[in-house]
């Protein structure tokens, strides 16, 4: 089908002005989605019953790799683990990355869906566990080789170099710094541009969400070590009980955030787990707590760090601890950076996303504490513009129903949390297709940061 576009100039929220195409594209896309809609599907369900673990993710790469190599990708395996990263050379232009995650979660589906996963395995630390994509990377990937798909179809629409990554290891946060760690923007062309989406499943299917800059927080996974000197139940006296240490701790732990840090500055110290002791009558020499600290600034994140550290050494001492027996700390390695979408980028998606599917199928939503490691694709040496959208994936029906009656739907990382997959797939295609072939357009504003 032959494409008959105009352009109409539009303001950045910097006064510059850039052109959006608003043209039957968008109507043949919609045509071709619908005609490879069923293998979409095939593949969506394939992924959902076949989920696999962070670092294991052996059959899903080989899978997206044989994709997108059979659409005629260059395409090379095993970067930082089982990363994939296909690539399509079409003339001069921009190098833009498309980045989808591939691991699941070790959990139990409980959906009841009749492709519900019932797979079993091992995690990394030998114990046994359902598996899930819970988080909707299933829903991801499969856009992901729908994108892969229209972006061969309409090469002629677009010039430039195409960076498909398919990343594993998203939910451990360790998928972007290990693919980073080998290679990955030394071995194949850096990015200009690094974009990806995420299924939310309080949107509902068919919807797009944006949000300019902070989208989603830094992360750090933080345990604190409590020792004490344990003895009998009976004779608390004679003791140091690190586990009243521990409590006692983990009250002042909810002063830094109200007490240390600026109230516009958002913050979160969790205690996600304590163990320690064994019986009921003996008090332990040691009790360990598992913390996640979330911030959006590095001065932020420093303060949680340091706050920590702070009250923990001082109640030690207060309890009557020596020095070698303060408490120690680990933190994992690396760490989650905030998400920051970039504000012409994200701009320039938005209208996109506005012109050719609906004003009202476009809206802002809110930051998120949460945590992504797509970040790390944008700070690297040469920092890159970065955009993360979300992709509505609630059955609307249900999502009315749910608003009407004030009922609670399942998010992400639960157990019943359920994608619609047609509309979900469709809409994510034709979002993700829309912007990569703007950005891949000769474009001279967009171009303007090269020179």
């Amino acid at each position: 089908m032959k494409l008959f576009c105009f352009k109409i100039a539009l303001p950045t929220l910097f006064g510059l002005f850039f052109s959006v195409s608003t043209c039957l594209q968008a109507q043949s896309i919609d045509e071709s989605i619908d005609k490879i809609y069923p293998q979409l599907d095939q593949l969506y369900k394939h992924l959902h019953q076949n989920p696999e673990l962070s670092l294991q993710e052996k059959e899903t790469s080989a899978l997206m790799a044989k994709e997108l190599r059979d659409l005629g990708y260059k395409v090379t395996e095993n970067i930082g683990g089982y990363g994939v990263v296909g690539m399509f050379k079409n003339g001069p232009g921009p190098v833009l990355l498309i980045r989808s995650d591939m691991d699941a979660l070790p959990m139990e589906e409980k959906t009841g869906l009749p492709y519900s996963s019932t797979k079993k395995g091992i995690t990394n630390d030998g114990k046994e566990t359902f598996i899930t994509h819970s988080c909707g990377h299933d829903i991801h990937m499969s856009v992901f080789v729908g994108t892969a798909k229209m972006m061969m179809q309409f090469k002629n629409d677009w010039k430039g170099t195409l960076l498909m990554v398919g990343q594993p290891s998203e939910e451990n946060g360790m998928g972007a710094w290990n693919m980073m760690n080998d290679g990955l923007y030394e071995r194949f062309p850096h990015p200009d541009y690094a974009i990806a989406l995420h299924d939310d499943p309080f949107l509902p299917a068919g919807m797009l969400g944006y949000k300019s800059g902070a989208l989603m927080a830094g992360v750090d996974m933080m345990n604190v070590t409590v020792y004490g000197q344990g003895g009998h139940g009976a004779a608390p006296h004679t003791t140091i009980d690190p586990i009243v240490l521990s409590a006692q701790m983990i009250e002042a732990y909810q002063t830094i955030v109200s007490r240390r840090i600026a109230p516009t500055e958002p913050a979160v110290v969790t205690v996600g787990s304590i163990h320690g002791g064994s019986v009921h009558n003996i008090i332990p020499d040691e009790v360990t707590m598992q913390l996640t600290l979330r911030s959006y600034s590095p001065e932020v994140r420093e303060e949680m760090i340091s706050s920590i550290k702070r009250i923990s050494e001082n109640l030690a001492k207060a309890a009557g601890l020596s020095e070698d027996k303060l408490p120690t700390y680990w933190i994992r390695n690396p760490y989650t950076p905030a998400l920051l979408n970039d504000p012409e980028l994200t701009q320039k998606m938005v209208s996109v996303f506005k012109n050719n599917i609906g004003e009202d199928k476009v809206q802002e939503v809110q930051a998120q504490m949460i945590g992504e490691d797509f970040s790390r694709f944008g700070l690297q040496e040469r920092n890159i513009p970065i955009s993360m959208f979300y992709l509505g994936a609630t059955d609307p029906e249900t999502f009315k129903n749910a608003k009407e009656k004030g009922l609670d739907l399942p998010g992400l990382h639960s157990p019943y949390f359920a994608p619609l997959p047609e509309p979900t797939i469709k809409t994510g295609v034709k979002a993700m297709s829309l912007f990569a072939m703007e950005i891949l357009k000769r474009d001279e504003v967009m171009m303007d940061h090269k020179k």
